[in-house]
């Protein structure tokens, strides 16, 4: 619990001195107007107050990543504390805040634009790919996780499937509606009262953990991979427990998501509350079901609870139940399934406006809406359905995602050092260029050594991270140098 708590307050003090830092790095110019003032559409730009606009970027990043993602992250043992909090302060906080900001400068700009301001026309179709993709796979995840939730939560038919279909059609209706309207007729009006029940659920948990003062693995009693003791079989520490605990410490995702509240912010000096706290917030989050889970899976929780599987939903569903009792176990998994759901329709309306941006093709007119909404949600019921008639689809759909997440992470981190070696005199870049190498040898090694790329053996794991982390921080400077002959 010790550990526990020393993250909770190193996640704080890095928000206030690394977040400072990071603001002061990018340099603010609190008197330049907004893409919210100077491009009001009514649609998408739409100026927010402060406290709305952070509300709903929380919920927009949030989904079921740094809860389910934490939950089987933390099977590897307290490396998933460090990996949370120094990911959220160093690498997941900057990722968001500048690619937010990146997007204000650049008149609201998606992710594939900024990164072909600086990387080049042939980066913008890589990132296309990778964004779309990303897009439609987390769209495709938020449909069938909070679907799973609710068949139990609130069952509508005789048996379980049917009631999971059910919701999956009534949650993907609702993205159909929330991808058209306008971003505060529905987003603007309800999110804040969604954000609220997941901020309840992760604050009464933790309360549940001070009352409880389990006995879980402190940091300092060894950082060594205890997956095989948490019962899952025995995974490799790197590149597994980067991917799995994504949303918690730095998402991909994001970068998709911050350009729409780039769109509603009318001042720079809310970048920092906004998007680094939004992830901040996130990391507590995420820092809360890794102390719980670890309960279950390290302190006898499982007996305790009662014999559940180690998938994250049923940890979810049976530690809420267990410490909160009847209503507020319903309140807390209603925050963990809104949690998705707001995820999901927030990413195809990112898709949406991507896709926008790419084709020059305004969106205040509801038929250019449509014009582009249907072939997306259309692709996203055949991934749907794929992901139902296969038993085994969802756990490849979640792999694919969470490498091809991390992945998009890496590219962004690189446009950012990029950015800073192009437009700064100074060292700024090192903000991003370690933390991206960093996950680009994450990303590398996990294609490389997993059963959905090439399969290598992981005796190549240490050479594959070496080489993949160290090639990269070589090649900028050589790239660096040439370009300022």
């Amino acid at each position: 619990m010790y550990s526990f708590i020393l993250g909770i307050v190193a996640l704080v003090l890095g928000y206030v001195l690394y977040g400072r830092l990071t603001e002061r790095i990018f340099g603010i110019q609190p008197d330049r107007k907004t893409p919210a003032i100077t491009k009001a559409d009514g649609v998408d730009y739409v100026p927010l107050s402060g406290w709305r606009a952070y509300m709903i970027q929380f919920l927009n990043i949030a989904g079921t990543g740094p809860i389910f993602g934490a939950v089987m992250g933390a099977q590897f043992g307290p490396s998933s504390y460090l990996w949370i909090v120094l990911g959220s302060i160093f690498a997941g906080g900057v990722h968001d805040y500048l690619c937010g900001m990146l997007s204000v400068r650049h008149g609201g700009a998606g992710v594939p634009d900024i990164v072909t301001e600086y990387l080049g026309r042939r980066a913008r179709v890589v990132m296309m790919i990778f964004s779309m993709t990303l897009l439609l796979l987390v769209g495709t995840v938020f449909v069938y996780t909070p679907a799973l939730l609710l068949g139990d939560l609130a069952p509508i038919m005789p048996t379980e499937k049917s009631s999971v279909m059910i919701w999956v059609a009534i949650v993907f209706a609702y993205y159909v509606v929330a991808t058209l309207l306008p971003v505060d007729k529905l987003i603007g009006r309800v999110y804040p009262l969604f954000a609220a029940a997941l901020i309840f659920m992760a604050v009464a948990m933790c309360v549940c953990l001070f009352v409880k003062w389990p006995s879980i693995p402190e940091v300092w009693d060894g950082v060594g991979n205890l997956s095989a003791q948490a019962g899952i079989g025995a995974q490799p520490l790197f590149p597994c427990l980067f991917i799995t605990i994504a949303c918690g410490a730095i998402s991909g995702f994001h970068s998709t998501q911050s350009p729409i509240i780039a769109r509603c912010i009318t001042n720079e000096r809310q970048g920092r509350p906004i998007f680094y706290g939004a992830m901040i917030t996130e990391g507590i989050v995420a820092l809360v079901w890794a102390a719980v889970s670890s309960y279950f899976f390290f302190d006898g929780g499982k007996e305790a609870i009662g014999a559940v599987s180690s998938q994250a939903p049923a940890v979810v569903n049976a530690t809420s139940r267990a410490w909160l009792g009847g209503l507020g176990g319903v309140l807390a998994i209603l925050g963990v399934v809104l949690a998705p759901i707001t995820s999901g329709d927030t990413a195809f309306r990112s898709a949406r406006l991507i896709i926008a941006d790419f084709v020059h093709l305004e969106q205040r007119s509801r038929a250019n809406r449509l014009y582009i909404a249907v072939p997306i949600f259309a692709a996203a019921a055949l991934l749907v359905w794929y992901n139902i008639a296969d038993d085994n689809g969802f756990n490849v759909i979640w792999r694919y995602f969470g490498w091809a997440n991390q992945t998009l992470a890496a590219l962004v981190l690189w446009t950012a050092t990029t950015y800073f070696s192009k437009t700064r005199k100074g060292v700024q870049y090192l903000l991003t260029l370690i933390p991206a190498c960093f996950l680009t040898s994450v990303c590398v090694t996990y294609i490389c050594v997993s059963k959905i790329g090439f399969n290598l053996p992981e005796s190549a794991i240490l050479w594959l991270g070496g080489v993949s982390a160290v090639l990269p921080f070589v090649l900028f400077f050589v790239l660096r140098a040439r370009r300022r002959r």
